[in-house]
């Protein structure tokens, strides 16, 4: 088994839709943190897992300098995204197992498939 892990960090704002007062119902942003974990039995024709700039381009692609309000069609908590990423980086060949989404200093959440 042959595994990547790359860590990526973009900007984006967001606002919690949660069944109890919360600050994090406003709108607000985080420099996010990811780690992505990448497994594969056998490497692509190039030798490679997946390649490190396709897995950047997935993710920020999508979620830079955005509002995730407004481009993921899910409550957008860390947890969500973390499952999201790991979702958008699975195919058949290749499995990401394990992320980590951290959008403050003290709060990270994982997602483990």
């Amino acid at each position: 088994m042959y595994t990547v892990i790359k860590k990526i960090a973009f900007s984006a704002a967001h606002r919690l839709t949660l069944d109890y007062e919360s600050k994090c119902c406003r709108l607000h942003g985080h420099e996010w943190h990811v780690t992505v974990y990448v497994r594969a039995a056998e490497l692509d024709r190039n030798g490679m897992v997946i390649d490190f700039t396709e897995i950047k381009k997935k993710v920020t692609g999508k979620l830079d300098h955005s509002y995730l309000n407004e481009v993921l069609d899910f409550n957008p908590t860390a947890e969500n995204i973390a499952k999201w990423i790991s979702d958008t980086l699975t195919d058949g060949r290749a499995e990401c197992y394990r992320v980590e989404v951290q959008e403050s200093d003290s709060n990270t959440a994982v997602y483990e498939r």
